[in-house]
């Protein structure tokens, strides 16, 4: 009990939510700044429930614990590099990454579209960004992993190590797995070179949304990157894709000695209070209207890092302008042969009053190992909606369940309401995952409310 007390000392009542501040929730964090620390409060087994939790950018329950244990990896803040290896602690921001490793010519392989992620969160989640139908997630570009376990103890995680399928297995389960296998105190992560720190991008202006699932599929091969914004209020539902690559000192009119930099200067901050109802059928179609008349005429442009990854950085807080009562993000990923679906999903949130000023279209490539991973060949469709909608959930549920009949799945880092079983039968190597789980944290240390919630 002595040495409870000295952790008790250490603990502070937080009420926090996700992103989306949709499900707020009273938790206890704990405030461990070393690896002895965190080893000597698991081994003393003075909780039974806890989770990681980073800069609180899950839109959902992912990295929130109701009434028990939060731990935030603060300490874990080291960043070296060796060529093109990157060895970084899981408590840094890919803000603070590529701070250090821009101007030194590099970037991330992949690049969420928010900068203000932690590392552990973002391997945790098995990121990925504008690039995955050319290289994949984050996940394919780690080779290694230092993990504390439910045991307590460090392990050193590699894809391949000694050919030991268990160690294997750990590495795969861990990535994609939602911080439930242990806590993620560094990785290494393989670096892409760059000459500049702009991207030279190319905008196409579609008219409807077949044009623009064709024009899509046709750009795959042409650009690395490519990411759509949809007017899903306009009655043929159009929309404007975005390309790009990394700009090249050639393809820069204006050189100066400065041409590679990282600045996240945030434009502003959304007001902590926005009255409900603000964003409706009428606003939000001014807003799309708006934006589709300034896509039009951008053409072939370049832009910062920042500008074409990570927009939405740019405004502190916007995720207050839905009001009081917050908003769900629908991200689901659908097989390339059942595009159909997106359509019928737009149709069925405008059906019921559902706005949306951000909905964005990606293209996925060839999946990768991990288990519990979102991305798989075909169309994912990100859909944010107001908190405030009666209806919505209802037509959300029903979505579901045909999402689940055509072999899709919702990504985990986005989700605040999936029912367990439409969860496991798509995340159909979930049992293989819990097998291996069971091997790294033996007393089901490592839940969160997402776990909870899916019955993981």
């Amino acid at each position: 009990m002595k040495q409870f007390l000295n952790f008790n000392s250490l603990i502070e009542k937080k009420k926090i939510s996700g992103w989306g501040r949709k499900s707020f929730v009273e938790s206890k964090f704990i405030k461990l700044e070393s690896e002895q620390g965190i080893k000597d409060f698991i081994k003393g087994s003075y909780t039974s429930s806890l989770i990681t939790r980073g800069l609180g950018r899950s839109y959902g329950d992912a990295a929130q614990l109701k009434e028990d244990f939060i731990l935030n990896v603060n300490f874990s803040q080291s960043i070296s590099i060796s060529g093109n290896q990157l060895t970084v602690g899981g408590g840094v921001s890919i803000e603070k990454v590529l701070e250090v490793i821009v101007p030194l010519g590099y970037f991330l392989p992949v690049s969420p579209g928010s900068a203000k992620v932690t590392i552990g969160g973002a391997i945790a989640a098995d990121v990925h960004g504008k690039n995955h139908h050319k290289d994949g997630s984050l996940g394919n570009h780690i080779s290694r992993i230092l993990l504390i376990d439910g045991r307590g103890e460090i392990q050193e995680l590699k894809p391949i190590q000694n050919n030991s399928a268990e160690t294997n297995n750990f590495f795969w389960a861990t990535i994609g797995g939602m911080g439930l296998t242990g806590i993620i105190i560094e990785a290494t992560i393989s670096l892409i070179k760059i000459d500049t720190s702009f991207i030279k991008a190319d905008t196409f202006i579609c008219n409807d949304l077949d044009e623009l699932l064709e024009l899509m599929q046709s750009k795959d091969k042409e650009y690395s990157y490519s990411v759509a914004w949809v007017d899903s209020l306009h009655k043929k539902t159009r929309g404007v894709l975005t390309c790009g690559e990394h700009a090249r000192l050639e393809d820069l009119d204006n050189i100066n000695s400065n041409h590679l930099f990282y600045n996240s200067k945030n434009l502003g901050s959304a007001p902590n209070l926005f009255p409900n109802g603000l964003l409706n059928k009428f606003t939000v179609k001014a807003f799309n209207e708006l934006w589709f008349r300034k896509s039009s005429t951008m053409g072939n442009n370049i832009q910062t890092i920042s500008q074409f990854f990570h927009p939405l950085d740019g405004v502190s807080n916007w995720n207050r302008i839905y009001g009081s009562q917050g908003f769900y993000q629908y991200q689901f990923v659908v097989p390339n042969d059942k595009s159909y679906f997106i359509s019928k999903t737009l149709d069925k949130l405008k059906k019921c009053s559902a706005y949306s000023f951000l909905t964005v279209l990606k293209r996925f490539g060839r999946n990768n190992n991990p288990f519990l991973s979102f991305p798989q060949p075909g169309w994912t469709l990100a859909v944010d909606l107001p908190g405030s909608n009666l209806k919505l959930l209802g037509v959300l549920d029903e979505l579901d369940n045909e999402l689940a009949s055509i072999g899709g799945k919702i990504y985990l880092a986005k989700d605040l309401r999936q029912k367990p079983e439409v969860f496991k039968k798509t995340y159909r190597s979930y049992q293989s995952w819990k097998s291996i789980k069971k091997e790294m944290d033996p007393d089901n240390l490592f839940k969160s409310d997402l776990s909870i919630r899916l019955k993981m």
